[in-house]
């Protein structure tokens, strides 16, 4: 007992070999809590019309919180529009496959639920805001181009194969998931592969007409 000699151990016991991680940060957290938020306003308002006191209700926090955690509306935009397109390795696809490989591949990404796919949702915004439409141009020039060099070699052909597969791309998920027109919207995967791909595939591997090359700056 204390006061006969006895030592209190105050300290929590420690065990060799055992290693206690950390709880994540309630930083962390409300973070996280607050970028879903704005994906799911963004989604449905555009970056336009969403507001911080919207995306704030959402996360059920006060404003105030969502300007310290990301600045303003266009950081907070940046932020939810991070996007990887993670797209196949197309040089080690066979090359007759190239085209309905690459519209399986985004299908995949919108077929589950279209609002939580943030390209969608950058889409929506892109056809009326400046900032959306640069980070959208910004997205597929960083991403796409460099995925078709591996297959073409040349940058000015990449950037051009580039912009004719982003045409039937961006164009499909507009109409299927944005515009929803009935035609597109009720056909089922495999029917928009086989449809799409081949168009894909030529903007490929076909030959390119026309005089000149557009750069790739």
């Amino acid at each position: 007992m204390p006061g006969r000699g006895f030592a209190v151990n105050t300290r929590w016991p420690t065990f060799v070999g055992v290693t206690v991680s950390p709880m994540p940060r309630r930083s962390d957290a409300t973070r996280a809590q607050i970028l879903r938020a704005a994906q799911a306003r963004f989604a449905t308002d555009g970056y336009q019309k969403a507001t911080i006191r919207a995306i704030a209700a959402d996360a059920n926090i006060d404003p105030s919180m969502v300007m310290r955690y990301y600045g303003t509306k266009a950081k907070l935009f940046a932020a939810a529009v991070d996007i990887d397109l993670h797209l196949p390795d197309l040089t080690a696809t066979p090359k007759r496959h190239l085209g309905r490989t690459l519209v399986a591949h985004f299908l995949r990404r919108w077929e589950g639920d279209p609002t939580d796919d943030a390209l969608l949702m950058l889409l929506r915004s892109a056809a009326t805001d400046d900032l959306a439409a640069e980070r959208m141009r910004t997205i597929f020039r960083d991403q796409l181009i460099p995925a078709l060099l591996g297959l073409v070699g040349d940058p000015a052909e990449a950037t051009q194969r580039a912009g004719l597969i982003s045409t039937q791309l961006l164009g499909l998920a507009l109409c299927r998931h944005v515009l929803r027109l009935p035609p597109v919207a009720a056909l089922p995967p495999e029917a928009v592969v086989a449809w799409i791909g081949p168009t894909i595939q030529h903007y490929l591997t076909g030959p390119l007409q026309g005089p000149t090359r557009c750069s790739a700056g």
